[in-house]
């Protein structure tokens, strides 16, 4: 097993030998001679039997993929796809060293699963880099046989730079945080991407699209609001766009829903995508973006449209998954935080102006280094004209474990205990912190 783990993908090799290469998507390779070749979907393998010793072997080529921004995210993705949700995994992922070369960064490890009843070895070899991700899967049930070949095929790896990423494509929002994923107790996993968070069990995916002024704009009739937002966040990634239903529905919360079949430009992949928005009485929806295999995979999943304003839980919930765990080393810097309101009164009898009263609130919380923290509070109120300022300023140490924060040395000396995640936006992430009177306070990182 340690010996099939120590082969590397290596793009800086040098060919050698007269054998013929082969081109796929942004890799070039010499496959195993007089192995069978098969194309499923927008993979390849390469498969060969013996069946004198009942041994085989199959190596998978998979087509490139957006990068979720570190070489560890894509390999937890890339295996939970590829490995975990196909086979009973009975022992791994044992994970090697990263390497880099040439701009790409590469991960392996290898394990142990069940395929129709036997004991086989598998082993994930993610590159990435570029904010491109592309996996190659060996699966065999006797290492020592196809070792040679295996590693052969290997040496002959080389990939190219993208062409997308040429032009300067943004690199994702995740380098600079700890959790690039959260791992959901029902087998949904969430993946922080530039212009979305990505939920993904299996073959279904849903975006959990951020804040986009245009597309949020306020539209007056509900079913041009949804249009424009389909114009914007999904019509540019798909092609052969078929049997489109546009069916929103005016309520108190009203709800937006738009389907339609298409091909992804990304994967030449047909799919069934649903655009849906359930527009919260606090303004805080989002637009979700589901994609499934088909119609049918996605009503199995979320249930069948029905026109009514109740009943739409389940995919209305998708949204609370963008959802991300704090490292302490995510902290270092200034978050802050303001909330506003105001009452402006009038006579009765005159319709003359009467007064006016408002109420601010900022919060700034400081996190160094070392541990220890600072927060000052300020806040207004009363009559515009004549209100009243206060400030509570604390200073003391803060330790975080991933879901909860403590401070210590607030309100009379106390530790103060704070249920804390980040929300992924683009280009950024907010700190939510909502303490045990159930105030909350979301925060942006200020700039430097």
């Amino acid at each position: 097993m340690k010996a099939l783990l120590a082969f590397a993908f290596l793009c800086s090799c040098t060919l050698k030998g007269t054998a013929q290469q082969e081109n796929y998507d942004i890799a070039s390779f010499i496959p195993p001679k007089s192995w069978k070749k098969q194309t499923a979907g927008n993979n390849i393998y390469y498969s060969h039997i013996d069946n004198k010793t009942q041994s085989w072997c199959m190596i998978g080529i998979y087509k490139s993929t957006a990068s979720t921004g570190t070489v560890d995210a894509d390999f937890n993705s890339e295996w939970e796809l590829l490995i975990a949700k196909e086979y009973q995994v009975t022992a791994g992922p044992q994970k090697e060293t990263p390497t880099q070369s040439r701009g790409w960064s590469f991960l392996s490890a290898g394990g142990k699963a069940i395929f129709n009843g036997t004991d086989m070895t598998v082993v994930l070899k993610v590159a990435s880099g570029y904010n491109t991700c592309m996996s190659f899967v060996v699966k065999t049930n006797n290492v020592n046989q196809y070792l040679k070949t295996i590693e052969a095929f290997d040496n002959s790896i080389t990939l190219k730079q993208p062409e997308a990423s040429i032009t300067n494509t943004p690199p994702a929002t995740t380098a600079n945080f700890k959790f690039a994923s959260t791992n959901w107790d029902d087998q949904w996993i969430t993946y922080a991407r530039e212009s979305w968070a990505e939920v993904v069990k299996g073959n279904l995916k849903v975006l959990v699209h951020y804040p986009n002024k245009n597309a949020d704009a306020y539209h007056s009739v509900l079913r041009d609001g949804l249009i424009n937002a389909w114009d914007i966040l999904v019509a540019p990634r798909y092609s052969n766009i078929r049997n489109m239903e546009i069916k929103p529905i005016q309520s108190f919360e009203s709800i937006a829903f738009c389907e339609a079949d298409a091909t992804e430009k990304a994967t030449g992949k047909q799919v069934h995508v649903v655009l849906f928005k359930k527009h919260y009485s606090n303004g805080n929806g989002r637009y979700l973006e589901f994609i499934t295999n088909g119609k049918a995979a996605y009503e199995q999943e979320f249930g069948v449209y029905h026109n009514d304003e109740f009943g739409w839980d389940k995919p209305a919930s998708m949204q609370y998954r963008n959802k991300f765990a704090v490292a302490a080393g995510d902290l270092p810097g200034k978050w802050n935080a303001s909330d506003y309101a105001s009452l402006t009164y009038y006579y009765v009898s005159s319709g003359g102006f009467a007064g006016a009263t408002a109420t601010s609130i900022s919060h700034e919380f400081t996190f160094m280094g070392n541990g220890s923290y600072q927060s000052d509070q300020t806040g207004a109120s009363g009559v515009v004209g004549n209100q009243k300022f206060s400030r509570q300023v604390y200073k003391g140490k803060f330790t975080v474990n991933n879901w909860n924060m403590q401070l210590t040395n607030r309100f009379q000396g106390q530790t103060e205990k704070f249920d804390c995640y980040f929300e992924a936006v683009k280009g950024g992430r907010i700190l939510i912190m909502t303490d045990k009177t159930g105030t909350v306070y979301s925060l942006v990182k200020a700039l430097k």
